[in-house]
């Protein structure tokens, strides 16, 4: 592309400039390629920093009560180093099973809280689970111990 220059005059002597179009055409090409390349950035330091933490959900305990046959209910809790591995230490699981209807079909509220004291909640998750060998629940007349 040939740029064209035109010759203004002022008081006698000759300077070459470029068109107001033709600066604005470059202006806004120069903001296209800055934007392209912040927004580049942006998510390569947002992909660093989710390598830096782990992400933390409870899909493994609910596929490893999908898998079991029985479902009691009650507040359980374990940490979540021990089926995902150390990266994952310290956090917390707390999951409640409750029967939700009188044919055996359970709602299990899980929660994940962060390591240290009055950790804050970082993962909630509500599952069904339809469970036929489960003892008799609080709904199917199954007294509740205390």
């Amino acid at each position: 592309m040939k740029m064209t220059r035109h010759i203004i005059r002022r008081g006698g002597c000759r300077q070459w400039a470029f068109t107001l179009l033709e600066v604005m055409i470059a202006i806004g090409v120069f903001f296209m390629a800055v934007f392209a390349i912040l927004g580049l950035v942006a998510s390569s330091l947002e992909h660093a920093r989710r390598l830096q933490h782990p992400i933390v959900d409870v899909n493994p305990v609910a596929g490893f009560l999908l898998q079991t046959n029985i479902l009691v209910e009650g507040v359980y809790e374990m940490d979540l180093g021990d089926c995902l591995g150390r990266a994952y230490q310290g956090y917390r699981v707390t999951y409640e099973v409750r029967e939700c209807e009188t044919n055996r079909l359970f709602n299990v509220d899980f929660i994940v809280q962060s390591p240290g004291r009055n950790a804050p909640v970082i993962y909630k998750m509500t599952a069904r689970y339809y469970k036929r060998l489960s003892p008799a629940g609080s709904l199917d007349g199954a007294t509740v111990a205390k």
